[in-house]
């Protein structure tokens, strides 16, 4: 899960944060798992690196408890959370392999899936939203980014750095905005949508990670939110999330021109973790009587249930 919110002490310090410039930092190395795990208080609430016990040079971060990214300083590549892969995927698709992209991510963690665009699509041209800039600054120390990656980070809220956006001037936007576990409101609505799909140059995707259970009332709403605007439209997410049986995260995509979906779903099915793509009728189907959310109405994502990331 990505942050960038107006919670708390992170607002007021998002208004007067300058701008970071590039995240290029100190090339190889960073935090070693012989330096053990590292704890820290951000703007956004408590930071725990944590090493990974499988990968020697990853690491996971928590905020509050809440799982938020995984960084594998000797892989950039790899994507250990399912959300990340589909998000990945996406990445994958958007161009051909290789070409360069302009991508602006809405929440920015450990920065995961900047890093994965800029180790699979070199020259890529990359800025992004957080609004903890504690958090980026841990982030940048421990877990230094690759020099030569053309990524920005700007300390600043989601929707503030959108509303900035040039119109046409990015390949794709991913929305991974996280307050706590939460979405926040004023980034789920039909208005915040309709910037995304302004900044987006001709043949851009927007990406949304959002996470949902039970009925899935917020991820129905969702779909009704990007359907308002966009005319292509899918979902992706575990078969249970999908029947309600547990909490969890899912993707949402979507475009002006049609999006790929016979090669996502094969992507999908080939994944680790069992996925299933929803689109046209189907989709359709799941979010009927789902009414769009608008600025003036909007409420947060649920709160994830107790143990759910135990």
């Amino acid at each position: 899960m990505g942050r960038s919110n107006r919670a708390g002490r992170a607002a007021d310090r998002s208004r007067t944060a300058a701008e970071s410039g590039p995240a290029a930092a100190t090339g190889p190395g960073g935090r070693t798992h012989a330096q053990g795990p590292l704890t820290r208080a951000v703007d956004s609430g408590l930071a725990e690196l944590r090493p990974d016990r499988d990968r020697p040079a990853a690491w996971s971060l928590l905020i509050d408890g809440a799982p938020q990214s995984l960084v594998d300083l000797a892989d950039p590549a790899h994507l250990g959370f399912e959300y990340q892969r589909r998000l990945g995927h996406l990445v994958d698709l958007v161009a051909p392999p290789g070409r360069p992209l302009t991508v602006l991510h809405l929440g920015g963690g450990a920065l995961t899936l900047a890093r994965y665009v800029a180790a699979t699509r070199p020259r890529s041209r990359q800025q992004v939203a957080e609004i903890d800039t504690a958090l980026t600054e841990l982030v940048r120390a421990e877990l230094p980014l690759e020099r030569g990656w053309q990524v920005k980070v700007r300390g600043a809220d989601a929707r503030a750095v959108l509303e900035r956006t040039p119109e046409g001037s990015v390949d794709l936007v991913i929305a991974d905005v996280f307050s706590g576990a939460r979405v926040p409101a004023h980034c789920t609505t039909v208005e915040f949508t309709a910037l995304a799909a302004r900044a987006l140059a001709p043949g851009g995707w927007y990406a949304v990670n959002i996470a949902d259970g039970s009925a899935l009332p917020f991820a129905r709403s969702q779909v009704a939110t990007l359907g308002a605007v966009f005319p292509e439209l899918c979902l992706v997410a575990d078969p249970a999330v999908l029947r309600g049986k547990r909490f969890g995260n899912l993707v949402l995509a979507a475009a002006h021109t049609p999006l790929p979906l016979a090669e996502l779903t094969r992507r999908v099915a080939s994944d680790a973790a069992h996925g299933r793509v929803e689109h046209g009728r189907a989709l359709a189907d799941f979010a009927a009587g789902a009414a769009p959310a608008t600025d003036a109405a909007a409420t947060p994502s649920p709160t994830p249930p107790p143990g759910v990331f135990r």
